[in-house]
Formats: structure tokens, sequence, C-alpha cells
């Protein structure tokens, strides 16, 4: 499974693939970050954010894309430009047919470090240990892409086998409706 990671924000959108399978060890084939300056219009800086996911899912053909699920902040303005971020993010993944998946931030850093209430750090540290790197990427954002792409490969499964079991149990009560009718 080849994942590409958002970190999604206007000034700097962390992006990774990390590549493999849950039990394995992980590949990361790609780490950086897509850059907007501050003092640019709105709509400027979204478009240069869709050019450079674009670039990336052009390079590197992921199967998926996983992107931090947004959650409330005290700074208004902050979420919604992580928000539109994220937001194009998601239309560029849903432009290719690729599946999206959001993660909140908990969710990544329990699954990366053991515990939801992780520092940056240890999400760092954790991110170089399973990937096997020299150091840990910076900045911040990359190596929390790369941390949203090892989260997605190694809860995919189970949360594939949650949902054909839904799936199967939701059919199994429309055939029984239709028995008793």
């Amino acid at each position: 499974m080849r994942v590409l990671g958002v970190d999604p924000g206007l000034t700097r959108c962390g992006v990774g693939v990390v590549e493999g399978v849950a039990g394995r060890p992980l590949t990361m084939l790609g780490v950086g970050v897509v850059r907007t300056p501050a003092d640019a219009e709105l709509g400027q800086r979204l478009v240069a954010i869709e050019q450079g996911i674009e670039r990336w899912l052009d390079d590197h053909q992921p199967e998926f894309v996983a992107v931090e699920r947004v959650f409330s902040q005290h700074n208004v303005r902050t979420v919604m430009g992580t928000a539109q971020a994220s937001a194009v993010a998601m239309l560029c993944a849903a432009r290719r047919g690729l599946p999206v998946a959001l993660h909140t931030p908990s969710e990544v850093k329990a699954a990366v470090t053991g515990s939801g209430r992780a520092d940056k750090a240890q999400v760092g540290a954790m991110v170089t240990r399973l990937l096997r790197l020299d150091a840990p990427p910076k900045p911040a954002d990359a190596a929390d892409a790369l941390a949203l792409a090892i989260c997605h490969i190694w809860r995919a499964p189970a949360v594939n086998r949650l949902q054909q079991a839904q799936a199967a149990h939701r059919q199994a009560q429309v055939s029984s409706r239709k028995v008793t009718r």
C-alpha cells in the first residue's frame, strides 16, 4: 500500500509518501513541505498548494491519501486556513478517484507513539525509528505527514474489516426484511 500523508496548512503543508503493509517494515518514498508566502492572496496560496499536491500525486502515484482531520482551535483564522488546505488535498485526491482517509491528531499520535498525547518531538523520533531514517524530518509538518501515512497503513486493514462487517450486517438486515414481508 502506498499512501500520501498530508498535514494541511496554508503556510506549510507537510507531505510524505510511505509504502508498506501493517506488520512489515515501512519505506519512506518522499517527504517535503509545500510552502506559500504568508503575504500572498488566499486564492493564490490555495492554487500553490493544489499545484504542489498534484506534483506529489504525479511523482509518487499513491493508492490512498491520508489527511489530518481539522479540529477546532482557539484561533479561528488558523483553523480556517488549515481547513481550506485540507479541502484542497481532498479535492486533488477525489479528482483522481483516490480514496481519502481523515485521521485526528490524537489517532495519529497514538498509532505512531502509543500515546494520543505525544508531543511533536516524540512523533518525529518514532517516525525516524519506524522508517529507519538518519534524522527526524524537518520541519515538524513533514514528520507529521509521514506519521499520517504510517497511521493509515496500520489502521486501514482494521477499518476495512469493520466496514465490510457493517456492510454485511446491513445486507443481512435488508434480506431478513424481504423474507418477513
